[in-house]
């Protein structure tokens, strides 16, 4: 009998077809979500992909999303120049909220101020969803005495308020300073950080907030409803105005003759009449005894710290106006669109 020829077994191995692998699907979260720009309502709560961490990146779970006039200018895709950062013909992630507050889920492997489980807070994309991350130098840890709601309330809008004050405007002890819009995000925490400050402080906000814009250290509050504050006889070193309702000239007509005006992108204009407003103040201030200022709010983990420890020094607390669910993100912007807001709109996930 002929020997049977032998088989080898790692040559029948390999011609044997292998088994594929199942890539696992990535982990999904509810998010408020748009796939184009238009009205608010296009929002929607879905199910898209969980981000993914960077080396730099802290993966957050959302405990609550801080909101701001930018995030329905983002739903919008206008004004226009908004669009260079949510893209150009259509959102490139689709999820409002621009401040966070949470607990840290992961950390990036550069990452080692942070550790899951720790309570942050700060700037990031993306806020009104289950999770979203942020780089590690736009984050800070919440202060203690804060909640997650008061704590999402603070980054953006107090940043913007010290950047004004303390970088822009360089507030010093005993100067005279008029906040205009004073009862708004920024304006509300504008008054109590020029108060910090030492500034003698004058809020100028509708009747419905005059008691509240007081409780917020204000040495004097005027009701634009009763009064316009470019008609008065005080002058002021320093204007921080967040609602440009007053022309340049009048403004300027209430400044010491070297004070600072301040404009923080209120125009409420549209095409060709905004670029002149937002342009006219700067190419006149060269030309000038007074400075007429516009300025960038960029978020830092220093100048976050900074604002935390006013906070836990007790001269600095939020304004919370309205809290809504995440499923009621459109809602939320819409109170903020109608102008009417007293502080902070705040959303929160659930869970």
């Amino acid at each position: 009998m002929q020997a049977s020829t032998p088989v080898s077994i790692t040559a029948a191995s390999q011609a044997a077809p292998q088994p594929q692998a199942t890539p696992l699907a990535a982990p999904k979260m509810k998010a408020m979500h748009h796939d184009r720009y238009g009205p608010l309502d296009l929002l929607a709560l879905r199910d898209i992909e969980r981000p993914t961490v960077g080396d730099t990146d802290v993966l957050i779970r959302v405990r609550a999303a801080g909101l701001h006039i930018g995030d329905c200018f983002g739903v919008h895709g206008s004004p226009f120049p908004m669009r260079l950062v949510s893209g150009l013909l259509k959102p490139i992630y689709g999820v409002p909220g621009f401040d966070v507050a949470g607990h840290v889920e992961a950390v990036g492997s550069k990452v080692t101020q942070f550790r899951p489980g720790d309570a942050v807070f700060g700037a990031c994309k993306g806020a009104c969803a289950e999770f979203v991350t942020a780089p590690a130098s736009t984050l800070a840890l919440k202060p203690a005495r804060l909640t997650f709601v008061q704590a999402a309330a603070l980054p953006t809008s107090g940043l913007a308020a010290l950047h004004a004050l303390r970088d822009a405007g360089r507030v010093r002890t005993g100067q005279r300073v008029l906040i205009n819009g004073a009862s708004g995000g920024v304006g509300s925490f504008a008054v109590q950080l020029a108060k910090a400050f030492g500034a003698e402080v004058t809020g100028v906000c509708s009747s419905g907030n005059v008691d509240l814009v007081r409780s917020l250290g204000a040495d004097h509050v005027i009701d634009h409803t009763q009064q316009d504050f470019t008609e008065g006889g005080q002058r002021y070193d320093l204007i921080l105005d967040n609602v440009e309702n007053r022309s340049l000239d009048e403004c300027r007509r209430v400044l010491t003759p070297s004070g600072t005006l301040i404009l923080n992108s209120g125009t409420g204009a549209q095409g060709m009449a905004m670029l002149i407003r937002l342009l006219k103040p700067l190419v006149l201030s060269p030309f000038v005894r007074q400075s007429l200022k516009r300025y960038l709010s960029t978020p830092s983990h220093a100048d976050l710290v900074v604002l935390a420890e006013l906070v836990e020094a007790g001269r600095l607390t939020p304004v919370i106006d309205k809290t809504y669910p995440l499923h009621e993100t459109a809602g939320a912007l819409r109170h903020i669109e109608s102008g009417h807001a007293r502080g902070k709109v705040v959303v929160s996930p659930p869970g």
